[in-house]
């Protein structure tokens, strides 16, 4: 939002100016990856293309919507199969685009893409010294704890609120659910089942 180019416009909750989205249409239409038609990924494909049109994208601490979310597992992992096709997708479409809004921005978008595959790297490196070697070296798990606090520090201390710190239980389920997930998503980009009815 500093920088006027939030990256993805949530589609509940996401407003556009009826002028800048008829330029668009067209193209927001016309998704497609590889070839192939593509209809998941719609909130963040409409962002991207709004920004490489010029537009800025801005964030709206106080808007409010509701929305449905999966409520058990399998509809979940769906869910974040289509969201992380999705993701890496559009993160290609946008790496013309990054340079030109901002160094900053453009170093967190990779890191975000990176950051995750570089995190599989480790645990699948900390599973083959445990097969190998009969051990995890120590400093694995500190460093993971560590790179959890501080992300969980940081968010508790910008929103001044202490459940956020509630969010460090994620990364087992991010290590050993969704990690694989994104790995296997990036491996199947050319797919654009929508994954659920």
């Amino acid at each position: 939002a500093r920088f006027g180019a939030v990256m993805c416009c949530c589609g509940p909750c996401a407003m556009y100016r009826r002028s800048a989205l008829a330029l668009l249409l067209d193209q927001y239409e016309a998704q497609f990856f590889r070839g192939k038609p593509s209809d998941f990924g719609e909130d963040r494909h409409l962002t991207i293309l709004m920004l490489k049109a010029g537009f800025r994208t801005e964030y709206v601490p106080d808007a409010i919507a509701a929305t449905v979310v999966p409520d058990s597992l399998g509809p979940y992992l769906r869910q974040q199969l289509r969201w992380a096709r999705s993701t890496f997708r559009d993160t290609f479409l946008a790496l013309r685009l990054l340079p030109e809004l901002d160094g900053y921005l453009t170093l967190d978008v990779i890191g975000q893409n990176l950051g995750p595959l570089l995190l599989a790297l480790s645990s699948l490196a900390a599973l083959a010294q445990l097969v190998i070697g009969g051990s995890v070296p120590w400093w694995t798990g500190l460093t993971i704890v560590a790179m959890t606090m501080v992300r969980c520090s940081v968010a508790a201390l910008r929103a001044r609120e202490v459940r956020f710190l509630g969010f460090s239980l994620h990364t087992p389920i991010n290590i050993f659910l969704l990690l694989p997930l994104k790995a296997y998503a990036l491996c199947t980009l050319s797919n654009s089942d929508w994954l659920s009815r």
